[in-house]
């Protein structure tokens, strides 16, 4: 169970490292920590454990705080960085190296593996470090490591409240090193003094990290023994993996995991905070929830152990749903960034490392002198019908706003490739749209008229307009995009595609 009979509001902790991107399985273990804390009335502290130091960026650093600020999830405390809490850190390293928990070693990686195999030789398998060091009483310094002396015997048992108990027994568990030879700790005794002093009241975090845990308690017990003092132990709940449709652990290689990627694609924080939380946990019959009911219904014990599958189809679905619930002011102030020739509103377009990153950002395709925030406005309705990304919004306008349509080959071929009488339509077209009213329901009777003449279909008929004046074969209501990009726009397109296609003939 989730222990909070204490009565004091729980503190939690979202530590990552900024060493990459922030994965989305990170955004998961941030979002069920900050769901925790709102539900209880506790805080939500960001932490930035930084102690891997030739990998840490503050440019990761910075796009962790900018991925919770979108996401609403902005920390209570933080962010704390974990490298300017030495002094602690090393009150811990004295404590336990005086209660003789902790040793030098010299042992090198090399040597390591090599009696590895000897024993793997001799008929013990078992691998790891050996405890060579443990007894030579090596002083400190000089490069050497100090591994922390783990019991031989008896178990430790982590009580998790998502997976229940779960036992390790001692004996599994090497001396593992906790200080480097430079003298600065390791992410292991970091993280626990580090809990220790802001208080953590609960470890909510990844399975990943589950076998790490007994090592967590035993250095947080000896940090006990050594201060002569007991501190009662976080809490301690292992989510679930998050696997892809195929089941295969993400893989930054292959999936899409990094959190930047879909905030470049135009996901609607919102949607993307309601599908992060369905990822190993559910809030009952409706998953499309308002976040007030997120945090509501949110608990620990109900989420589940087994692996969450990370569905693009699924949070595509519910991105498009957030999306068709917008009033449309807030959709068109939602979508500038990707139409909009403010550059104070472009947005990142291209999916870069900080080591390649250029002063390049994605801008839209059009000329800034083209762009008509009146159109757009005209037309936003009829495209936020249709998308499921803000990132998609402009290949339903761009003809509108570039000097020539972005004329799709395919579809081109499709429609004027097989019957002569699509060339009819846009000289018909061409005839009657010179002089009629310029409204939707006018250009859709004479539309009809036309294709009453060469005896197709109305929706057959609109394919070579639509093509001749959009260059795609889809898109938003053809009459309505015909209105808004104007009476002479359309018959110069309409008189091109009718060059093009006699130059072809």
């Amino acid at each position: 169970m989730t222990d909070l009979t204490s009565g004091a509001a729980p503190r939690v902790r979202f530590a990552p490292s900024p060493t990459g991107y922030l994965h989305v399985g990170s955004a998961r273990t941030a979002l069920f920590n900050w769901l925790f804390a709102k539900r209880h009335g506790g805080t939500f502290v960001l932490r930035i454990e930084d102690t891997d130091e030739e990998r840490s960026r503050h440019e990761w650093t910075d796009g962790i705080i900018s991925g919770l600020e979108w996401l609403g999830m902005a920390p209570d405390e933080g962010p704390y960085i974990q490298s300017e809490q030495d002094v602690a850190h090393q009150a811990a390293i004295e404590a336990l190296w005086s209660a003789g928990r902790l040793y030098a070693c010299d042992c090198t990686r090399e040597e390591i593996e090599e009696r590895g195999r000897l024993r793997a030789a001799a008929g013990d398998p078992t691998p790891g470090y050996d405890g060579h060091c443990r007894n030579r009483a090596l002083p400190r310094g000089e490069g050497r490591a100090l591994r922390f002396r783990t019991e031989d015997d008896g178990s430790t048992i982590v009580s998790d409240v998502i997976r229940g108990d779960v036992d390790f027994p001692n004996r599994t568990t090497e001396d593992f090193v906790c200080v480097r030879g430079n003298g600065r700790p390791l992410f292991v005794l970091a993280n626990v003094v580090d809990d220790r002093t802001t208080a953590i009241s609960h470890v909510i975090r990844g399975v990943d990290l589950l076998p790490s845990t007994p090592k967590a308690i035993m250095l947080w017990r000896a940090l006990d023994a050594a201060a002569g003092t007991l501190t009662p132990l976080p809490v301690f709940a292992h989510l679930p993996l998050l696997v892809n449709e195929q089941g295969k652990k993400l893989s930054k290689r292959r999936d899409p995991v990094a959190m930047e990627l879909y905030r470049e694609q135009g996901y609607l924080p919102e949607a993307f905070r309601n599908y992060l939380a369905l990822l190993g946990w559910s809030p009952g019959d409706e998953e499309i929830v308002p976040v007030e009911t997120l945090v509501q219904k949110f608990r620990l014990e109900d989420v589940q152990r087994s692996p969450a599958h990370l569905d693009m189809p699924k949070l595509k679905h519910m991105s498009g749903v957030y999306i068709r619930a917008l009033p449309v002011e807030q959709f068109v102030r939602a979508a500038a960034p990707w139409v909009a020739p403010d550059p104070a509103q472009w947005v990142p377009g291209k999916w870069h490392d900080p080591d390649e990153a250029t002063s390049d950002e994605w801008r839209p395709p059009w000329r800034p002198e083209r762009f008509d925030a009146a159109a757009f406005a005209h037309m936003a309705p009829l495209v936020q019908e249709r998308v499921t990304t803000l990132s998609e919004v402009p290949a339903y306008v761009d003809f509108l706003f570039l000097d020539e349509p972005p004329m799709e080959e395919e579809s081109w071929s499709k429609v004027f490739g097989a019957d002569a009488a699509a060339a009819t339509i846009l000289r018909d077209a061409l005839d009657r749209f010179e002089s009629c009213r310029w409204d939707k329901d006018t250009l859709h009777q004479e539309t009809l008229i036309i294709a009453e003449t060469v005896g197709w279909k109305l929706g057959k008929a609109t394919g070579p307009i639509r093509v001749a004046v959009t260059g795609r074969r889809v898109g938003p209501p053809l009459f309505e995009s015909l209105e808004v990009l104007g009476r002479d726009e359309t018959r110069r397109r309409l008189e091109e595609a009718l060059t093009r296609l006699a130059a072809h003939a």
